[in-house]
């Protein structure tokens, strides 16, 4: 039984999650959040605006106090990934003994290589440096999460959602279980096209798989995907980096069985789409490039498979994010 749910982080998919979980009446709903999106909360409630014309607006508990909430039945994190490293210990007053934790986030989470050889020691340096996250949130918590669905958020606390509603959940591990049901189920309730997969970590690295360029490079030059993918330059060098990510993922128990072509042609049908990572450029929000690209470069380099085209393309994001105060600087080196 899930009867009390967290969001945290009620920014695009955050909101959407909270708001249609909230409307659905079947659990106690609440938000931590800060700034301007606690107080539309606290004022207003979670807001939703869909592109069929559906709005919604449902009355919420929302504080930036963990131990004002208490704990909870599942806890929804949907904050950026830079956010996350120094937000994790202090989440703490949310875990209950059976508290259930789903990351709807972008990108490779910090528990993906915690049970992969090589990994086990030190996990993955670029999204979890120094194994807070890991440490603050047990992996026997975790349930992985990939979202299809695309929103925005026009102004704080308020959420547009754009399309998709996909949501596919499953244990880290692979196996059934009752409470991936039970998560599944309330989502579904919620209006969700939600799944339970038995290989969810497959999923995770089939989506990063589609993101890996479209939003690095978008950001980078300002292009929406169109315009990407209709520059043979560009497209090919896409094409090699998705390449090498797809070799990576046969190592890593993820293989994928589709050519680069094809996923341009299903991304292709988005037209003049803009990705979630040019939209933070744009807005001047920190870039998610360590769990997108930096991540994969890193499996990569552990693993010692080649990855230059993958390296080309987080040095260049990474410069483009230093140079805009969208990234942090590396840190000096001791004397």
């Amino acid at each position: 039984m899930i009867g009390k749910v967290c969001i945290v982080g009620a920014g695009a998919i955050g909101g959407l999650i909270g708001t249609r979980l909230a409307a659905a009446g079947q659990a106690e709903v609440s938000a931590l959040a800060r700034g301007a999106t606690l107080e539309s909360l606290r004022r207003d409630g979670w807001q939703l605006q869909a592109a069929d014309g559906e709005r919604l607006q449902v009355p919420t508990r929302a504080s930036d106090r963990p131990a004002e909430l208490g704990p909870q039945d599942l806890v929804v994190i949907a904050v950026k990934g830079p956010a996350l490293a120094s937000l994790a210990p202090t989440l703490g007053p949310l875990l209950g003994p059976n508290t259930l934790v789903l990351p709807a986030m972008n990108g490779v989470p910090w528990w993906f290589c915690q049970r992969i050889n090589g990994f086990v020691e030190t996990g993955l340096r670029s999204v979890d440096p120094e194994g807070r996250i890991a440490a603050a949130i047990g992996y026997e918590r975790v349930l992985g999460a990939v979202v299809h669905a695309s929103a925005s958020t026009p102004q704080p606390g308020v959420v547009r959602h754009r399309m998709g509603r996909g949501l596919i959940v499953g244990e880290p591990d692979g196996r059934p279980s009752e409470r991936a049901d039970a998560v599944v189920s309330l989502l579904a309730r919620a209006g969700f096209d939600a799944t339970r997969s038995d290989d969810v970590r497959s999923a995770i690295w089939y989506k990063l798989w589609g993101n890996l360029t479209m939003n690095p490079v978008s950001a980078i030059t300002g292009a929406t995907v169109d315009r990407i993918l209709a520059d043979p330059l560009v497209r090919d060098f896409c094409s090699a980096a998705m390449q090498e990510a797809a070799l990576i993922g046969r190592q890593i128990g993820c293989p994928i069985d589709e050519a680069p072509e094809a996923r341009h042609a299903v991304t292709a049908k988005l037209g003049a789409f803009r990705t979630s990572m040019l939209q933070d450029a744009q807005a001047g929000r920190p870039l998610e490039l360590d769990a997108i690209v930096g991540a994969t470069h890193e499996i990569g380099q552990r693993l010692g498979v080649a990855t230059p085209a993958i390296g080309a393309l987080l040095g260049m994001a990474r410069l483009f994010g230093r140079v805009h105060g969208l990234y942090p600087e590396p840190s000096p080196s001791p004397a």
